[in-house]
């Protein structure tokens, strides 16, 4: 058989082989067994050195055309077989529009935020502002204002955060009704107030402490205002966070800022009216009192025509006691499976 048959069996053959080649892998098989460096068509194109020079100009261009034949023949398969896998690949990953769609998990607040939020609306309906301010505070309106001059022993009881010796890391909201006051235009009317937000001191972490907290501070200031004012405004909050059925009870205490001074405790049970007395269990919760007169003329308010009444409550405290959780860290640690038991209905 001559070069030029060999060429043309040779050119059959593999057009055969890439025409039925199934896949882009199998026809890359067959183009590297015809025109690799081992291939057939090297293999017949050794044998040229045999021919006589006439004969190989002839038998060179043959072999160029069946090289040309084939190389286009593999690239328009190729397309081919790269087309079919494509549509193959979209009917396999093909979207059912009429399918339903992928229910959406929704987030809800933070079980302290919800607790905070429920305080604020019910302050907001009562006719309070809710006002919030800066939590690196200077330490007249953190102390000072409030009748805890730089040498006061009372000092001792809220180990702070000092960045220099005249700014720190609040250690109440209270800096927040200090400002408020310094600003406010009683010819406009009373004073009715909250500030909720983070606090800071150096405490060690516990299962009830924490360095960092939160807590809401109320204020009113006003003519004629009493401490049935004041235990009639934390009946209600203990109504609203805990239910109708559990009540309160002020004992004495002492703070700097209000004179005189009382610690709130909340009933753990529900109470009824035929309980004794000695069978209920009682819970502090926050702390409060009359403003103190020193408070008041720090912030240019007469204390002989203006008084009014203030209070401090842990919405951390308040949440561990509303739900009965017994670690306050947990309330921090971002736990999914345990912030998620806190429905926003609760």
């Amino acid at each position: 058989m001559s070069l030029q048959d060999e060429l043309t069996t040779l050119r059959d053959e593999a057009l055969t082989q890439i025409n039925d080649a199934a896949d882009v892998k199998a026809l890359n098989q067959v183009r590297v067994h015809w025109l690799g460096k081992k291939g057939p068509l090297t293999e017949v194109l050794r044998g040229m050195k045999n021919l006589t020079p006439e004969e190989r100009p002839v038998v060179g261009a043959l072999a160029n055309e069946v090289r040309d034949v084939l190389t286009a023949a593999i690239a328009e398969r190729q397309t081919r077989l790269e087309a079919i896998a494509l549509d193959a690949q979209l009917a396999a990953e093909a979207i059912d529009v009429t399918l339903p769609g992928r229910t959406v998990q929704q987030g809800q607040p933070h079980v302290l935020q919800q607790i905070i939020e429920n305080l604020e609306d019910q302050f907001i309906g009562m006719g309070y502002q809710v006002i919030e301010g800066p939590e690196v505070e200077e330490d007249q309106y953190n102390f000072e204002r409030m009748n805890l001059p730089k040498d006061h022993p009372a000092r001792d009881m809220q180990d702070t955060f000092y960045i220099t010796p005249e700014i720190l890391m609040r250690t109440q909201t209270s800096p927040v009704q200090a400002r408020t006051m310094e600003a406010h235009d009683f010819s406009k009317g009373p004073l009715k107030m909250v500030s909720p937000g983070r606090v800071y001191r150096r405490d060690t972490d516990d299962a009830t402490h924490s360095h960092q907290f939160h807590q809401m501070e109320g204020l009113v200031i006003d003519k004629h205002i009493t401490m049935g004012d004041l235990k009639g405004t934390l009946l209600a909050v203990a109504h609203n966070l805990f239910g109708e059925a559990h009540d309160i009870r002020l004992r004495p205490s002492y703070f700097p800022f209000t004179e005189p001074s009382v610690e709130v405790d909340i009933s753990w049970h529900a109470v009824t009216p035929d309980m004794n007395p000695e069978d209920i269990e009682w819970i502090e919760v926050l702390g409060a009192g009359m403003v103190h007169p020193n408070v008041l003329r720090k912030s240019g308010i007469d204390p002989d025509v203006y008084g009014g009444f203030a209070f401090g409550l842990g919405p951390d405290r308040f949440a561990m006691l509303k739900y009965g959780v017994e670690d306050i860290r947990n309330f921090y640690l971002n736990d999914v499976r345990f912030l998620t038991q806190f429905d926003q209905k609760g």
